[in-house]
């Protein structure tokens, strides 16, 4: 799916905040005042067609969660075991394991939109399917994995257009904002719905939480309908499927962006696995407060989206790799605090202190993945983003689920976070700007050295 062609501004301008009919794909924007290059990606829900979709993807992105946290407190108290509710959370998110690879050759067959609709109904329909086995207690764990398993395989087919689909909704100097609110829509369902699963399960039954999941899927479809761009059409390609997978071999740079989003869900992944066992066997409080780990997670992206931020240009991308090692590194640190500290409150800060790391590492890194792509490839680099985002959740899962039942949770948390601690410090160290302040702080350090010693 095609996005704007790279543009170039005067030093200390951006792009004009006119709306993406009246900005047509090539053209350069008119420049604005310095104060308008840096601010809180909200700005950009002045958009009336990207505050539609936010807030249909919100809903949607409520349901989902209302659906999860039901999930994974289900499978909890099915078995007393980390292992489930990583299987559960594992076939989720298997599809793009499987799929992955051709989740951008199907829109270009049938159409982006299409396809995006579907595969709201399908999930519709799974999530209907499961509310109504759960009203009349048939909903055992096979069933509750066959489920997840359904609606990920639609989610695997949906989130590349979804993805793209929102930074076509703004002009091209917002896509690192629009990015980031994507990511504040699926993680703001985060924060509310968990607290709400809890409600509902131990009130009038977790049913329930499917059978909204299933209307929020029909409201998102419906936004899809009335505000989706139209297509623009472009010739079939045979090998499309690894077209993403042979480009990304050839260009380091996006393998290294790959790196970073795949470490964020590995680094995360604990929060939803082993959430009810750090409850239960370090904090020794309710399992319930798995689901308020979940809706700090999601918190702390909301708290991520009001730091400001500035738009990803051309010339500036290494800066802003740099900027996103620093929040991969917070991240990593944060989750190793998660599972050893031994106070839940300050558990829940630390829980916080990820999620607003983990939605400025992700959003960063998305945003640099399209610019770093072609025009033409933007729906296949963010099949690429949707493998390394969600075709590593189902191993995290496993992994995390596997450590945690035979090491002990504080092993688990500790190699889930390994990868994000690693490719932040390492590209820390291989930032050249970096490397050049320490050499001069050493030419200097050595120099009045030498000047005491005379």
């Amino acid at each position: 799916m095609p996005i704007t062609a790279r543009k170039s501004y005067p030093a200390g301008t951006s792009a004009p905040p006119t709306s993406p009919a009246e900005t047509p794909a090539g053209q350069a924007e008119t420049p604005t005042s310095r104060a308008e290059q840096k601010a809180a990606s909200w700005y950009v829900l002045s958009r009336p067609r990207f505050a539609v979709y936010f807030t249909g993807s919100l809903l949607s992105n409520v349901g989902t969660w209302l659906q999860n946290t039901a999930q994974m407190l289900l499978a909890y108290q099915l078995t007393h075991s980390a292992f489930a509710v990583g299987l559960v959370s594992m076939a989720q998110f298997s599809g793009f394991v499987v799929l992955g690879p051709w989740a951008a050759a199907l829109p270009r067959r049938f159409g982006s939109k299409q396809t995006l609709v579907a595969t709201q109904f399908v999930s519709a329909a799974v999530a209907a399917g499961m509310a109504v086995m759960r009203f009349h207690h048939m909903l055992t764990e096979p069933w509750l994995i066959a489920g997840a398993l359904a609606i990920g395989l639609a989610f695997t087919f949906a989130l590349p257009v979804q993805s793209s689909m929102a930074s076509r909704l703004v002009p091209d100097t917002d896509t690192k904002a629009a990015m980031a609110m994507n990511s504040v829509s699926y993680n703001a369902g985060r924060t509310l719905a968990p607290v709400l699963a809890v409600v509902l399960l131990f009130s009038i039954g977790g049913g329930w939480a499917f059978a909204i999941n299933a209307l929020s899927f029909l409201t998102f479809a419906i936004v899809v309908l009335f505000i989706y761009p139209a297509d623009k059409w472009q010739p079939a390609r045979r090998n499309h499927a690894w077209a993403g997978l042979r480009m990304a071999a050839s260009r380091p740079r996006i393998l290294l962006l790959l790196g970073m989003v795949a470490a964020v869900t590995l680094a995360e992944d604990p929060v939803l696995v082993l959430g009810p066992t750090v409850a239960h066997h370090v904090l020794h409080v309710s399992g319930s407060w798995a689901a308020y780990f979940l809706s700090a997670l999601g918190l702390g992206t909301i708290v991520g989206s009001l730091v400001p931020t500035t738009p990803v240009r051309y010339p500036q991308r290494r800066d802003h790799s740099h900027a996103a090692a620093w929040t991969l590194l917070v991240l990593g640190l944060a989750m190793i605090a998660f599972v050893e500290s031994p106070n839940r409150w300050l558990t829940l800060c630390a829980v916080v202190a990820a999620g607003a790391a983990g939605l400025l590492t992700g959003s960063t890194a998305q945003s640099l993945l399209l610019k770093t792509a072609e025009p033409d490839e933007a729906t296949a680099v963010m099949a690429l983003w949707a493998i390394a985002w969600a075709g590593s959740k189902p191993f995290a899962s496993l992994l995390d689920g596997g450590l945690a039942t035979v090491f002990g949770v504080h092993v688990a948390g500790f190699v889930l976070a390994g990868p994000a601690v690693a490719i932040g410090a390492a590209e820390l160290l291989l930032f050249p700007e970096l490397k050049k302040r320490i050499h001069a702080r050493l030419i200097r350090s050595r120099w009045r050295a030498y000047a005491l010693t005379r």
